[in-house]
């Protein structure tokens, strides 16, 4: 009797050794995996004020010299465009505010307004959203630079569940996650949704 409790003792710890050495590979499985995607989108770096495209959503504030009745706020609505006074509607979205310049330009050049002379820049940027093992989910506002890490601290930090070593993103217009390892600067866009798992222990 004494044998089989020792027997059944050594099985039951064979078990739980071997459940752990799989959830190890696994777990190195996941992060090489992670870290294999990451490799494969290097355009998703870092968005500045000069490399930032916009989007559905994001406001702009256009001024136009002389020109008070056209400078204003304008959003870009879910067609990718704004609406502008004697320029009608302009594509707005997947262009710089610079782009967005020079198209502005254009359009008024072809009407009445002689010489125009066009700024634009970014006056609110679409938000981003995260969840799942974070203090604080939730829809928050988007800066330029923000990364997965900064999402997550303005979140609350982690939850002690959540795994600290790879995140589930969504970007803004896409369908699927895709999984990004926790060990680079994962660059957040506006629109957003950042996911952070659980952990298995």
């Amino acid at each position: 009797m004494q044998q089989r409790s020792r027997a059944t003792r050594w099985s039951y710890g064979h078990i739980i050794f071997a459940l752990m050495a799989l959830f190890a590979v696994l777990t190195s499985f996941s992060v090489a995996a992670a870290t294999a995607v990451y490799a494969q989108h290097p355009r998703e770096t870092v968005a500045t004020a000069a490399t930032y495209l916009l989007g559905p959503n994001d406001r702009i504030r256009l001024k136009v010299y002389g020109e008070p009745d056209i400078s204003g706020e304008y959003e870009v609505d879910s067609g990718g465009q704004i609406s502008v006074p004697l320029a009608g509607h302009v594509r707005a979205a997947g262009l710089t505010t610079k782009q967005l310049e020079r198209s502005i330009t254009s359009a008024l050049a072809k009407g009445i307004v002689r010489d125009p002379r066009v700024n634009v820049e970014v006056a609110l940027y679409r938000p981003y959203y995260i969840l799942g093992e974070v203090k604080k989910g939730g829809e928050y506002p988007y800066r330029l630079g923000l990364t997965v890490l900064d999402a997550v601290a303005s979140a609350g930090g982690f939850t002690y569940r959540a795994n600290e070593n790879k995140v589930y993103l969504r970007r803004a217009g896409g369908t699927a996650e895709e999984v990004y390892p926790l060990d680079a600067p994962v660059a957040v866009f506006p629109g957003d949704n950042i996911r952070i798992p659980e952990r298995f222990f």
